[in-house]
């Protein structure tokens, strides 16, 4: 059976309305409706479709896809997204989960250790600090992020839409954590987004949690990320007086953070006044640090897909392969795995027959 659900989920990830979709295919707009909603296509239709999309034709006669619903996920900024960017960013979430299913199928990767914090709704300092006692990392600096979220069993997948309206967004399928990063910001942004959808994923979304007013849940996860990484006795014992911007540039590196979000948190502590915030806010902002990172810190990749990734081509397995035994286009895969781990070859390695068993 044709799944009208693929073809939802493939027309999404190419960021087509059906009128566009029908338009490309040289179909009539009823007919792409129809299909979509159930209505099996013939042949011709079917491949006028396929051609179109530029998904394997058996990508669309798998069984049903699973499909996020906005309400499940959690987006940074969902006011100023377009529905494009919404439906494509969620169509990457069920890529997502289809790639850690074949993975889960190969590989023991680390479980789920995350508590549910949802009973601390409207106190994320306090929530940033149970589960960093939970972790047992007290109030030291995280250092590798990425490294430290895998091993708790948060599943890293990149968002590679070259949009500002994508940060990044989580949500929890079959009591497994997903969180994808947009990797074209900055290792800082993206170090922050990460610990923001941590926030999402311990205060609103874990055991279906009943979630905060949305600009609510935003300025929770905002706080916990600040909390999380930038812990307050740790920051008072670093810094005693803050008196410039360059003090603050410097100290930044220490949590990996950006030098605004640094602002922000010796602000929240009570280390800057409401005039010495602002004016720093400003000497950061003429020297770049609105809009970017001058003094970056180098990019985190993941620890687990680097080493899947690895092992796999050892056996002979590539992210073609892969690829094609989910019947997705190569570039899905390697939007999914964008910046978050070192380049592989596409081909594998010569005088190898060995194949990877379950």
């Amino acid at each position: 059976m044709f799944s009208a659900e693929r073809l939802k989920v493939a027309r999404h990830r190419k960021k087509l309305s059906g009128k566009e979709l029908a338009a490309a295919a040289g179909l009539t707009d009823v007919t792409v409706s129809k299909a979509e909603n159930g209505h099996q296509p013939d042949e011709t239709t079917i491949n006028k479709l396929v051609a179109a999309l530029g998904y394997p034709r058996d990508y669309f006669f798998m069984d049903k896809p699973e499909v996020l619903e906005t309400r499940a996920v959690s987006f940074r900024s969902l006011k100023k997204m377009k529905a494009a960017e919404r439906d494509a960013s969620l169509a990457a979430g069920s890529h997502g989960i289809a790639f850690y299913q074949w993975l889960d199928k190969r590989f023991k990767l680390p479980g789920p250790d995350l508590i549910d914090l949802s009973k601390e709704h409207g106190r994320p300092e306090v929530a940033a600090r149970l589960l960093r006692q939970h972790w047992g990392i007290g109030d030291r600096p995280v250092g590798n992020i990425l490294k430290l979220f895998e091993s708790k069993g948060i599943r890293i997948l990149s968002l590679s839409e070259n949009t500002k309206n994508v940060d990044a967004y989580s949500f929890w399928h079959d009591d497994h954590p997903y969180v994808f990063l947009n990797q074209k910001k900055t290792a800082e942004r993206s170090n922050f987004d990460a610990a923001h959808e941590l926030g999402h994923l311990v205060l609103h979304f874990h055991a279906q949690a009943e979630s905060a007013p949305e600009d609510d849940a935003e300025r929770e996860a905002n706080r916990f990320a600040s909390a999380f990484l930038m812990p307050e006795a740790d920051v008072k014992s670093v810094i005693t007086y803050v008196y410039s911007s360059s003090q603050v540039i410097r100290a930044k590196v220490r949590w990996k953070v950006s030098a605004m979000a640094l602002a922000n948190r010796l602000h929240q502590v009570g280390m800057l006044t409401e005039w010495n915030y602002r004016s720093i806010i400003i000497e950061l902002g003429n020297q770049g640090y609105r809009s970017g990172e001058p003094l970056g810190v180098e990019r985190e990749v993941s620890t687990v897909l680097a080493k899947v990734l690895s092992t796999l081509w050892t056996k002979g397995i590539t992210k073609r392969d892969i690829a094609k035994e989910l019947n997705l286009p190569w570039d899905e895969i390697e939007y999914l795995l964008f910046g978050l781990a070192a380049k592989t070859p596409t081909t594998p390695p010569p005088h190898t027959n060995l194949k990877l068993v379950g």
